[in-house]
């Protein structure tokens, strides 16, 4: 057999015999149970650590700044009229008004970073996992008016528009209604 017919054959085998293996792989995928779930019918399970879409209490809240400049992309946003400080009796901050607290989620890596250096424990890691928006503007989440409307964290579309088909939203979306802080699992602890 001439050199050349040897090495087309060659290489159509290979064609062959790579296409058989690529099919074997296909067919063993395509009989085996599906690992996708039909989100958001069915729940996510998260790791208890996992870090979301943040939770404020802008009542114990001194705006120190110690979270914004811990930020590593600088996407927290602090204004305040005054000092503040917390009242012993109450466990409020007290003083000056805390007319700014906004988190730009465009930029946040949900890095956990802010919650370590906070010394009031104030801003925490929450579990929503999806904020989304028709708008860059509204990626950037103003916590000091949500507090105005008693809420620690956004309450994201998705959620408002299926809290009455799916059982599991419904129950996440009273808890953020009723002002109620997720599992703080994701935060740093101080040191």
């Amino acid at each position: 057999m001439p050199e050349h017919q040897d090495g087309y054959l060659r290489q159509m085998w290979d064609a062959l015999k790579s296409i058989a293996i690529g099919m074997r792989i296909t067919l063993k995928y395509c009989f085996t149970r599906s690992v996708t779930i039909q989100y958001p019918f069915e729940k996510l399970a998260f790791a208890p650590r996992y870090r979301g879409i943040h939770e404020f209490e802008a009542d114990k809240c001194i705006a120190c700044d110690q979270c914004a400049k811990a930020c590593p992309v600088d996407c927290i946003y602090i204004d305040k009229s005054a000092p503040r400080k917390i009242d012993k009796a109450t466990g409020k901050a007290a003083g000056g008004e805390l007319v700014r607290f906004a988190i730009d989620y465009q930029k946040c890596m949900f890095c956990a970073l802010c919650t370590e250096p906070c010394p009031t424990e104030c801003i925490h890691m929450g579990k929503i996992h999806d904020l989304s928006a028709y708008s860059r503007q509204a990626m950037i989440v103003e916590f000091t008016e949500l507090d105005k409307e008693n809420l620690r964290t956004p309450v994201p579309i998705w959620m408002e528009r299926n809290a009455d088909k799916i059982p599991w939203v419904k129950k996440e979306l009273q808890r953020v209604r009723r002002g109620e802080i997720a599992t703080k699992e994701a935060d740093i602890p101080p040191v």
